[in-house]
């Protein structure tokens, strides 16, 4: 029988810029970045240093980041309550399915329910049956068709 790993998820602070570096490490290997350059450590702490993001991680029992996601604070002119976009969501590719990703989202709710936001959100690339089913089986309150249109300005 396969030991339960104990989770805890949790909001990266400020001073946490070691734990936020092994977090894009992670983002990296499991979205298959190839040839991806990490940015300085500079970057990265005034990313963490602002109010507008935040990173949640799940660490092990052994205080190992296992997943993660990062968020964006998005103020809005129809309501005076924020929204909060995640933008990146990814489990160690070997712990994945196990609920890990589930409990990350509803942390990150909570999180945000708690101050206030009007709601949190995320989207999925169409043609990304995994992440769409996923999402699925968070409870959403709602799922749209939607389609991207990127404006690259390199």
């Amino acid at each position: 029988m396969e030991k339960e790993i104990l989770i805890t998820i949790r909001r990266l602070n400020k001073e946490d810029i070691a734990e936020f570096i092994e977090l894009v490490k992670l983002f990296e290997d499991v979205f298959e970045m190839e040839d991806f350059s990490i940015p300085t450590t500079e970057h990265l702490q005034q990313l963490l240093n602002r109010d507008e993001f935040a990173a949640f991680v799940a660490l092990s029992d052994e205080n190992k980041i296992i997943g993660g996601l990062t968020t964006y604070v998005l103020e809005q002119y129809y309501s005076e309550k924020p929204l909060a976009y995640i933008f990146d969501l990814a489990v160690d590719k070997n712990l994945q399915r196990q609920g890990i990703g589930k409990r990350l989202i509803a942390e990150t709710n909570k999180f945000y329910k708690n101050k206030g936001f009007e709601e949190v959100f995320v989207q999925a690339d169409k043609v990304d049956d995994y992440a769409i089913e996923f999402y699925r089986k968070t409870d959403p309150s709602e799922e749209e068709d939607v389609s991207h249109f990127y404006y690259k300005l390199n």
